[in-house]
């Protein structure tokens, strides 16, 4: 029986496995051993529509004062500096997985030439705007966002969340991991205390101290999808005039690309690079010219892929201690979620010792997710024709699609087509349909299916459009936003949050 887990790491991914657990099995004995001489990695961090969901309705965390204190902005999508469009947004509500009424086909097929406007948040990143303007003048507050995160700042209230609701938490230095047949046998600190747990959950980054380092499970590259492996990162103080842009940029670079997320009084940008077809050093020249306001700078190393086994014996792995990709589309804290909630799930269910089966279960699960990931990813390298350097010629010849592979011979040969692409690419929650033609629309992937709409067919559309335009013109913007709904009075609707699936 597991009645006592011991999550060794704290951060994003080992708090958020503790309010897990300790929200949906309550009675279990949750303890964190964190260090505060470790630190966090303190920057800016970006999550997909998901994630707000899981915070407020399955974790219950109130959501006025997570914006209070956790001060998160809001995330309508990604704006993409990417393939041969001066840029393409990519808004996580949908715009081309099905079919405005009066149309005669759906919506991807009217976007050859212009995909601006193809829907209200389309619109609302254009013009850097995130909410509708009610009659009153307040936002018309829609649950269609993601968070930009303040890594710091997250972690420092989920943990004041956590020892709210009852999680022990130790300053403590690993100093042995103990071991029997069982898997991990105890944590022996180098204050000389020792800890043992039931379950043992890994949240020491990339480190993997429990399931990689000390039970010895392989990992699994997808270097030969993704071949990035390396990050320097920096960013600005910002003032309270300047604009919070509502979505995570994507840019293009020499050899990989670059993101911006904006804080309220931060601006955080990091390059993601190869190593084998640029130096550190060059790489932070380009970043910095393409940044002049930069201030300190620092260097990550990373390699992207996952162990084989992310639960083996009596330890599971929980964010990079189990895997890991370049945030290219947000993937890290919407996949610490789901196994989080898949954890504390099978513990609140649990009224007998954890059976063999569940950890085959979970691993089968863990491994489909991080293969549906690295597919998706995939397919920004393979098509972007934005630069013509060696590393982009590289992604371009030689980037494996994996099981992405035959969604892209069904869109060569049938164009955009939302009803059918379902079938090659649902299971990526939002990256589904709609992620997957908004990247082939975006970089303008050719074929050959087209459609010459009816002058009828192009003023429906065209209406459309100018809806969207005039909408997001008339928007509230992030500042304004947050000033609303950080107010003590601000009431949040029953229902507003959903349950993650």
């Amino acid at each position: 029986m597991v009645k006592r887990v011991l999550i060794v790491g704290g951060g994003t991914a080992g708090f958020l496995a503790a309010i897990s657990i300790k929200t949906k099995a309550p009675t279990l004995e949750v303890t964190v051993i964190r260090s505060t001489l470790i630190g966090v990695i303190g920057v800016g961090e970006g999550t997909t529509s998901p994630v707000p969901d899981y915070l407020h309705y399955d974790l219950k965390i109130p959501p006025g004062e997570f914006f209070r204190n956790a001060r998160p902005t809001f995330k309508l999508g990604i704006k993409f500096l990417w393939g041969p469009r001066p840029w393409f947004n990519f808004p996580f509500r949908a715009q081309f997985s099905g079919r405005y009424t009066g149309l005669a086909h759906d919506n991807g097929f009217y976007c050859a030439d212009d995909m601006e406007y193809a829907s209200m948040d389309n619109a609302m990143m254009t013009h850097n705007r995130v909410f509708e303007r009610q009659a009153n003048g307040l936002p018309l507050v829609r649950n269609n966002h993601g968070y930009h995160l303040e890594n710091a700042r997250f972690v420092k209230f989920m943990e004041s969340y956590a020892a709210g609701l009852g999680v022990v938490i130790h300053d403590e230095i690993v100093a042995t991991v103990e071991q029997n047949e069982a898997g991990v046998s105890g944590i022996l600190c180098k204050s000389g205390r020792r800890y043992e747990g039931d379950l043992y959950v890994d949240c020491t980054g990339f480190v993997s101290l429990l399931l990689g380092k000390t039970l010895g499970q392989s990992f699994r590259s997808f270097s030969k999808s993704l071949f990035c492996d390396r990050a320097v990162t920096g960013g600005w103080h910002t003032t309270p005039d300047e604009v919070i842009e509502p979505y995570t940029t994507a840019e293009t670079m020499n050899a990989g690309w670059c993101w911006r997320i904006d804080h309220e009084d931060i601006v955080n940008r990091g390059y993601v690079y190869s190593s084998a077809f640029i130096s550190d050093e060059e790489a932070e020249r380009e970043f910095r010219a393409k940044n002049p306001r930069v201030t300190e700078t620092r260097i990550v190393k990373f390699i992207s892929g996952n162990y084989h086994r992310g639960w083996h014996k009596n330890v599971v792995a929980v964010g990079n201690a189990a895997g890991f990709v370049e945030p290219l589309e947000a993937t890290s804290i919407a996949v610490i979620c789901r196994q989080a909630r898949s954890i504390a799930i099978t513990l609140a269910d649990s009224d007998d010792p954890l059976r063999p089966g569940i950890a085959l279960a979970y691993n089968r699960w863990h491994t489909a997710r991080w293969n549906l990931i690295r597919n998706f990813l995939s397919i920004h390298y393979r098509f972007n024709t934005r630069l013509d350097t060696p590393f982009w010629r590289a992604c371009r010849s030689d980037v494996e699609l994996n099981d992405a592979a035959e969604f892209v011979e069904f869109f060569r040969d049938c164009g955009p087509n939302a009803y059918w692409t379902r079938s090659f690419v649902d299971g990526v929650q939002i990256y589904e349909t709609e992620g997957y033609l908004c990247l082939m629309l975006g970089m303008k992937v050719p074929h050959r299916v087209r459609y010459t709409p009816t002058a009828a067919d192009l003023r429906t559309w065209e209406t459309i459009r100018e809806r969207a335009r005039t909408a997001a013109l008339n928007g509230t913007t992030v500042r304004e936003s947050l000033a609303v709904i950080r107010r003590p009075d601000c009431q949040w609707p029953e229902g507003f949050f959903n349950p993650m699936s």
